[in-house]
């Protein structure tokens, strides 16, 4: 096969690729646009409030902090020579930047083979964190704050208190705190619009 082939060929799966990929939402700050532009996420997010009790709002602003809503993002490359690609700093990927580790006990304990690429399977592992956390640590679900303190350091660090020296961690959990709010209060504004008005409109 000619180089120019080969090029051809690579380009093609790429586009592919990115063809596959779900584009994160527009306006992500504001989760009645999200919900209206993503109609299959609304009604994961009731689904997931439903079946952990965990208000959406608080996983969301999670999954928002954790990786912008991008469905493959990986932790920074790490490299041989300062230039040879060689795998990443830590396994965390994908909607909810969970390490497979603790991937794999979500998997277990809920017997799921859940993709963490997919945004329902994401929603549905942190709020099973969530709620794991407030057994554990006693931190209520509705407490965004500290609940990502949790999520980030690892339920040992949390009781730990590992976090008490990184400020610039304190700072980024009181702003996903600060949006678990927002989240509720956007929602509570627009929760009757975005209610199904027919067979179809689940659609759109």
């Amino acid at each position: 096969m000619s180089v120019r082939k080969i090029a051809v060929s690579s380009t093609l799966i790429a586009m592919t690729l990115c063809a596959c990929t779900p584009a994160p939402p527009s306006h992500p700050d504001d989760i009645c646009s999200v919900f209206h532009e993503k109609r299959g996420w609304y009604h994961a997010a009731l689904r997931k409030e439903k079946k952990w009790n965990v208000p959406f709002s608080v996983p969301m602003a999670i999954m928002y902090q954790e990786s912008g809503f991008h469905s493959n993002l990986h932790t920074k490359r790490t490299y041989i020579l300062w230039f040879i690609p060689w795998g990443y700093v830590t396994t965390a990927y994908g909607y909810p930047q969970a390490k497979t580790d603790i991937w794999q006990d979500y998997q277990k304990a809920t017997d799921t083979s859940a993709s963490r690429e997919n945004f329902a399977d994401s929603l549905d592992f942190i709020s099973w964190y969530v709620t794991n956390t407030k057994k554990q640590a006693n931190v209520p679900v509705t407490d965004g704050t500290r609940q990502y303190l949790a999520y980030h350091e690892g339920w040992s660090g949390y009781r730990k208190r590992s976090y008490a020296s990184k400020g610039w961690l304190t700072t980024v959990a009181r702003k996903v705190g600060a949006r678990a709010n927002v989240y509720a209060a956007q929602f509570s504004s627009c929760e009757n619009d975005l209610k199904d008005k027919g067979f179809w409109s689940w659609l759109f």
